[in-house]
C-alpha cells in the first residue's frame, strides 16, 4: 500500500460535502482465507499521530494534576454497582501505578477485564506517580489503536478529519503494516483495503 494512493483517496474524500461535525477517518481492511476463531488478530498499534482525545482515569495513591484519579482510599465507593457502571461508561482507558495493581485487580478486575479496559503491562502500568511518566503515558494512549478481529472486515479508526492528509496517511500505513504482519499468510489473507470518513463513500486503495 503506497502513501501516494492514500493521499489521492483522502483528497477525493475531502471534495465531498462538509459536515457540521468533525468526521472520523476509518481504514477498512477486508480479509480472505481467514478463520476468525483460529487465527484472530488481536494487536495494539502505536501510530505517529493522535487518533483522538480519550477519557482516561488513573488508579493512584494520590491525586494527579494530569489525569482523573481514583485513590486507593476511594476503592470502596465502587462496590456500588451503579457507581461501577458509571465509571466504566465514562472512561475509555484506565491506567494504574504498578504497586496498586493487586488491589485494582481485586476491586475492579471482574468488571474492567471483560470490557478490555483493565490496566495491563502492554499499556497502562506506571512505574511511579510522578507527573512526567503520567503525561508521557497519556500521550501514548491517545496515539494507540487496539485492533481485534470480530469478523473478516477490520474497521479501524485512524484519526479525525482535522489531521492533515500526510498525518492520516502515516497512521494508515502504520496500521496496515501492523495488521499485515499479524496475519498468518499475510498477502494471501488480504482481500481489499478501503478508506472513508464517517459520512462519505469508501474509496479502495491498491495493495
Amino acid at each position: 500500500m503506497e502513501k501516494q494512493d492514500i493521499l489521492k483517496a483522502l483528497a477525493e474524500l475531502r471534495k465531498e460535502k462538509k459536515r457540521k461535525f468533525t468526521q472520523t477517518v476509518e481504514l477498512i481492511i477486508n480479509l480472505k482465507n481467514f478463520d476468525i476463531k483460529k487465527q484472530g488478530v488481536n494487536i495494539v498499534v502505536n501510530v505517529p499521530h493522535k487518533v483522538k482525545d480519550r477519557h482516561i482515569c488513573a488508579f493512584l495513591n494520590k491525586k494527579s494534576e494530569s489525569v482523573d484519579t481514583i485513590t486507593k482510599a476511594e476503592f470502596d465507593k465502587y462496590k456500588d454497582k451503579r457507581e461501577m457502571k458509571r465509571l466504566v461508561k465514562k472512561y475509555d482507558f484506565f491506567i494504574a501505578v504498578a504497586g496498586l495493581m493487586p488491589a485494582v485487580a481485586m476491586s475492579f478486575g471482574k468488571v474492567l477485564g471483560p470490557v478490555g479496559k483493565m490496566p495491563s503491562p502492554q499499556l497502562g502500568i506506571l512505574p511511579s506517580e510522578d507527573e512526567k511518566p503520567i503525561k508521557d503515558l497519556l500521550g501514548i494512549i491517545n496515539r494507540v489503536i487496539k485492533i481485534k478481529s470480530k469478523e473478516a472486515s477490520l474497521k479501524v479508526t485512524i484519526g479525525k478529519e482535522e489531521l492533515s492528509d500526510e498525518e492520516l496517511a502515516e497512521n494508515a500505513i502504520t496500521v496496515y503494516k501492523a495488521v499485515f504482519n499479524a496475519l498468518p499468510r499475510q498477502k494471501e489473507n488480504l482481500k481489499s483495503v478501503l478508506i472513508r470518513f464517517t459520512m462519505t463513500k469508501s474509496i479502495k486503495i491498491p495493495i
